[in-house]
Formats: C-alpha cells, sequence, structure tokens
C-alpha cells in the first residue's frame, strides 16, 4: 500500500497553544508536500467527489457558514474560506467541539504544502492518550491524500484499507506514528515519560495491543 517508513519520515508534526475565548486549547499540526500545484490541490480538498476518493464521503454545503457531515465520522460548520489558500471549520464529534483549519502554501510550481491544524481543549481524553489519539488519525488521512495526488484514479477502497490496518504494515504504521507524535509532544514541552506513556495507551488502542 505504501513504504511505512518513508511515509512517517516525510510528514512534519507539531504540537502548540492557543487562548481560545473558552481557555487555553492545544493545536496540533501535520504537514506534507505533494507533487501538484497549488489550484488541483485545492481542488483535492474541497470538492467533494475527490474527497471522497482519499478521505471519506461527504454531504452538505461546502462553502462558508454551510454544514458539512462526513460520513460515520465528524461534521460542523464552515467557519472561513479564502480560496485556494485556506479554510477553517467546527469538528464536530461524538458531542464534542473542535476546530481544525487547513492551509495551501506552493512550494514552486509544480509542488504544494498541506498543513492542517487540528485545536482542542485538553480534556481526560487527552489527558489520557495525547496528541497521537487525533494525530495517528491525520496520519492515516494523509496516506489517502498522498495515493490520490500520485494516483488520481485510483479511489479508496475501504476493505483493502481495514485489511492494511489489521496488517503487521499497519501495525508498523500505527506504532511510529504514535511515536512520532509522541516526541513532537515532548518537543512543545511534555514530560518525556508521560508523553511516551500516552503513546503507548493509543498505539494499543489502534493496534489492539
Amino acid at each position: 500500500m505504501i513504504d511505512v517508513k518513508e511515509q512517517i519520515s516525510t510528514v512534519r508534526r507539531t504540537l502548540g497553544t492557543r487562548v481560545l475565548e473558552a481557555g487555553e486549547a492545544r493545536e496540533l499540526t501535520i504537514s506534507q508536500v505533494y507533487d501538484t500545484d497549488l489550484d488541483d490541490l485545492w481542488d483535492v480538498v474541497t470538492n467533494p467527489a475527490r474527497i471522497a476518493r482519499w478521505f471519506l464521503p461527504v454531504t452538505g454545503e461546502l462553502r462558508e457558514g454551510g454544514r458539512y457531515q462526513l460520513e460515520g465520522n465528524a461534521g460542523g460548520t464552515v467557519t472561513a474560506c479564502a480560496k485556494p489558500r485556506s479554510y477553517a471549520a467546527t469538528w464536530e464529534f461524538g458531542g464534542g467541539v473542535s476546530w481544525i483549519e487547513v492551509r495551501l502554501t506552493p512550494e514552486d510550481a509544480d509542488r504544494t504544502r498541506f498543513d492542517l491544524t487540528h485545536i482542542a481543549h485538553v480534556d481526560e481524553h487527552w489527558e489520557q492518550y495525547g496528541p497521537g489519539a487525533v494525530g495517528i488519525g491525520w496520519d492515516l488521512g494523509l496516506i489517502g491524500l498522498h495515493r490520490h495526488v500520485t494516483a488520481p484514479g485510483t479511489p479508496v477502497d475501504p476493505a483493502a484499507v481495514e485489511a492494511w490496518s489489521a496488517s503487521p504494515d499497519g501495525a508498523l504504521f500505527m506504532r511510529l506514528s504514535g511515536e512520532a507524535w509522541a516526541e513532537a509532544d515532548i518537543a512543545a514541552g511534555e514530560d518525556p515519560e508521560q508523553a511516551r506513556t500516552r503513546s503507548a495507551a493509543t498505539i494499543a488502542f489502534y493496534t489492539g495491543g
């Protein structure tokens, strides 16, 4: 499906803090450069037909002020849109609300950087599992995004993704992603032992072990 170690190594992961009206929140940013131009990558991440080919089917109005719903996952409201550079939305899932921001930046004429920032208040779930609880899921999303950009005619096959996730390569990917998010947590000032304990709990959740 992918070269696991190469995919992990080419993704940039950072953590920070942000002050919201309701208090301090943590922000998690995941980033990768793709071999396509700005306009094409904008279409990849905003066109419902293309989103379904690399991520999940989405319904609703993908415009500022519109509501969206990802099949079997989060929904929310598009809160800002600056085509073809950025958009922001609420991320409403499991009774909780967090926020996402997507930014696209040309690296040159044929390469574009994708940055996604997920902003959430620190809660019991964060304290138990740390950033990997969200980060591993976004790492998985970027696999689909990379595959779509490099092979746009090949849609996501949910059965193949499920089989890969249960394979040794899938388990390796979850572990390396979890460990990478732990290192990002440590770089942001978290106690190393705490960060790695939370990472181990998250990896065990994703891998069943």
